[in-house]
């Protein structure tokens, strides 16, 4: 890759029609909509695209209207993480060969308790080796239930195939270790909004930020002022950003982030069962939060 995995990037939702099916108009809107607001690229079958929720064919065609959108100059990254380390190569084939840039990764977690340094070193190295398009790890305890050792991150890192990482715990004194890796050939990235600003403080080069769907331009105020040495400027965009990103994104889940999204004017419409849709209490709490951030009228 010439350029740098750097900025702020939107784990973009996977919009469904009435019938429950894919709607790729609605899903390519949003897509366009995002670059325009100024993000540096997509993350297409994440964990708030409902990747788990998503059949392989879905998939496929989601990261294919991905990159009819998005111009070479920003970052498509497809999630191809699998349970089995077979699988996850063919996602990553399959993902290289529609155009995506990068893969991001999570950890198999099935079997969590047989996760072992070893397995995951054996893991990701064989799809490093395998996959046409460099990796990036992804550190998510909350899904995955084990987090990944800075020591097997210092030990992947230096893989030429994997080029950097996603952590989304919040945990700073982790980051901090992640960051130890980080080179010219290894970036860290956050993808947690509440401490998005302290992430970069210590070093982070972006964010992966669900926040960044609706609420753009306070996820790239508080890139660019650290960028430009505002850190003034950051913390009050960060001020402002943090409480979405708690409740709207942490603790609501991915119907909450719909719902915002359809606020500010995207698209958003139903989840996948088994998820549920925001409760009418759970949109007013949106409401309330996009209000307090002045993201909407009061």
């Amino acid at each position: 890759m010439t350029r740098q995995l750097t900025g702020v990037f939107g784990p973009v939702v996977t919009t469904f029609d009435s019938r429950g099916d894919v709607d790729l108009d609605a899903f390519g809107m949003n897509a366009r909509a995002h670059l325009d607001a100024g993000l540096h690229g997509l993350v297409v079958c994440g964990s708030t695209g409902e990747a788990a929720l998503l059949e392989e064919s879905e998939r496929l065609r989601l990261i294919e209207m991905s990159r009819t959108v998005i111009p070479s100059d920003r970052w498509l990254i497809a999630g191809t993480g699998a349970e089995s380390t077979r699988a996850c190569v063919r996602r990553c084939k399959e993902a290289a060969s529609r155009g995506a840039d990068a893969v991001l990764v999570v950890a198999p977690h099935y079997y969590s308790n047989a996760m072992t340094t070893k397995a995951l070193v054996a893991h990701y190295e064989t799809v490093a080796v395998e996959s046409p398009i460099p990796v990036l790890l992804y550190n998510i305890p909350k899904y995955m239930h084990f987090r990944l050792e800075p020591e097997l991150v210092a030990t992947l890192a230096r893989h030429p195939n994997i080029i950097g990482m996603k952590d989304s715990s919040g945990d700073m004194a982790t980051m901090a270790r992640y960051l130890e890796a980080q080179g010219n050939d290894f970036t860290v990235i956050t993808g947690h909004a509440g401490t998005f600003h302290q992430a970069l403080q210590l070093g982070a080069r972006g964010g992966i930020l669900a926040v960044a769907l609706f609420a753009a331009d306070l996820a790239l105020e508080i890139y660019r002022a650290h960028r430009d040495g505002r850190p003034a400027d950051a913390g009050e965009a960060q001020r402002r950003l943090a409480p979405m990103g708690a409740e709207i994104v942490g603790r609501l889940g991915i119907g909450a982030v719909k719902v915002a999204m359809e606020r500010v004017g995207l698209s958003g419409g139903p989840v996948r069962l088994p998820l549920l849709e925001a409760s009418p209490d759970e949109i007013a709490q949106v409401d309330a939060l996009l209000r307090d951030a002045a993201l909407v009228p009061a």
